[in-house]
């Protein structure tokens, strides 16, 4: 996963994955790589969010 991957592109990647989940043709196997692949990405946006949070919690405690 790149490191350069906004939140943006992380959600929509996210979107992708479901669409593609719930298509009826994906077989058990495929899921389980897509359900895999979401869950990496879950965790680069908590990841992401939780650096954002601190910053602001910072700034904050700075005013």
């Amino acid at each position: 996963m790149a490191k350069s991957k906004t939140l943006e592109t992380a959600f929509e990647e996210l979107d992708d994955l479901i669409e593609q989940m719930e298509y009826k043709e994906t077989s058990l196997e495929e899921s389980f790589k897509l359900y895999t692949a979401g869950m990496k990405l879950i965790k680069y946006c908590n990841d992401s969010l939780d650096k954002v949070e601190k910053k602001l919690i910072e700034i904050n405690e700075e005013e």
